[in-house]
């Protein structure tokens, strides 16, 4: 079996499915240990058995349903009227903007696609500079992702609760964590969105008319955050539930209500948003497996016994850490990096006393910032087909963005508190 690894390596260089190089990891794994392979497929199976795993396809679809209608001009809209009042208001109004349809939309690329030509027009006639909307636009499209409810959160959660911890992972208590550090984010780029300097000096009044007319526009929106987070913490239903419920309302209010999606349009958007929730649940159920095969083999425990003899302090393994998921978020997706890296750093930052649902605050915070880092991130190339600019045009426009929102990975590593002082208990 010593040539399972280059095998491994030469078929992910020829570009084979991320799914099939997983399972046949765990299948020459589990041969090797003299292990009946129909063990496999019993792990997939058990992905029938996670009632919280049916909130992935139910909240996939209601953010599609959100970004094929006119919910992101109203946002859009909304958070204008709130904020652009503020010195870099507009600028202000696109990052709250952008945070808040990726967290229901749960994908970025959307919202650079979704929100892109309206904020990159409006920021432009504003005064800002063309690299500083670039690079606003192409970094905020990844914002949200530490919000409810943010599918990578969910997936986070689906993963650590596979594994056999001393402290359990609740996806409610994922949902608080994000709260505080996603703010955090926010804040950071809202100052900085302040100091930057801009032609146009001037900047609207508040205007308590308009405000009132977003808000009256943006009626069936408003109470999607209530529905999700009240409902949860609220006990009136759990998380499954809960998107249930979002899914059917954004359905009723789409199709029935305000009629921006017709009846004829609804297979196309149930296909697109099955084939991204098919190819998630394909990478779950055979890393399930995976993961089972390096607990079996001792892996995490051999893992942390080693980095453990060579690294003694927390404070260490926190900063090489954070260069580890850096580097991880510049090659690989999100949603890859949980269901791989996660078994296998998670028992590891146990070891070293890091509560489970901090590290996945830190783990998706570093990812977040992978969606706009070369060479694999995503938003680079979206933005560079939205905006029709070359990708080193976005990476240069990028990089004072990347640098604040390195700082709140930072606070958000070394602070646990930030993370979990909403949790109940």
């Amino acid at each position: 079996m010593t040539f399972t690894a280059p095998i491994l390596l030469l078929l992910a260089i020829l570009r084979t499915p991320l799914f099939v190089i997983i399972a046949l990891g765990a299948m020459l794994g589990f041969f090797s240990e003299g292990v009946d392979l129909s063990v496999i497929s019993i792990e997939i199976y058990r992905l029938a058995e996670m009632p919280v795993l049916i909130a992935i396809p139910l909240f996939t679809f209601a953010g599609y349903l959100l970004g094929q209608g006119k919910a992101s001009t109203r946002l859009v809209d909304l958070t204008n009227s709130l904020l652009g009042w503020m010195p870099g208001g507009l600028a202000i109004v696109t990052i709250f903007a952008c945070a808040l349809f990726t967290a229901f939309t749960g994908a970025s690329g959307i919202t650079i696609v979704a929100l892109g030509g309206l904020l990159f027009t409006a920021l432009s006639q504003a005064g800002y500079p063309e690299k500083f909307n670039l690079g606003l636009l192409t970094s905020c499209g990844s914002l949200g992702l530490l919000f409810a409810p943010s599918l990578p959160l969910i997936l986070y959660g689906v993963v650590a609760q596979q594994m056999d911890l001393p402290q359990g992972v609740n996806i409610s208590d994922l949902f608080l964590a994000g709260i505080l550090p996603g703010l955090l984010m926010l804040l950071l780029l809202s100052v900085q969105a302040m100091l930057q300097p801009r032609e146009q000096a001037s900047r609207p009044r508040f205007d308590k008319v308009a405000a009132l007319a977003a808000i009256r526009a943006a009626k069936w929106e408003i109470p999607l955050p209530f529905i999700v987070l009240g409902g949860i913490y609220g006990g009136y239903f759990a998380i499954s539930e809960a998107a249930a419920v979002t899914a059917v309302y954004v359905l009723v209010v789409e199709l029935l209500i305000i009629r921006e999606i017709r009846l004829a349009e609804l297979p196309e958007i149930m296909r697109e948003s099955m084939m991204l929730v098919g190819g998630i649940l394909i990478i779950v159920g055979v890393s399930l497996a995976s993961t089972n095969y390096l607990i079996d083999a001792q892996v995490p425990s051999r893992m942390f016994a080693f980095v453990q003899q060579h690294i003694h302090e927390k404070l260490t393994f926190l900063i090489l850490l954070n260069l580890f998921l850096l580097v991880l978020g510049m090659m690989l997706d999100i949603f890859s990096a949980i269901v791989i890296v996660v078994p296998i750093i998670l028992p590891i930052a146990v070891g070293y006393g890091i509560h489970p649902v901090h590290l996945g605050i830190i783990f998706l915070a570093n990812m977040q910032l992978g969606y706009f880092t070369p060479p694999v991130g995503m938003n680079l190339f979206i933005a560079s087909y939205r905006f029709d600019k070359p990708v080193m045009t976005l990476y240069l426009a990028t990089i004072p963005f990347f640098l604040v929102l390195l700082v709140s990975v930072l606070v958000i590593t070394y602070w646990p508190a930030l993370s979990l002082a909403l949790l109940p208990g």
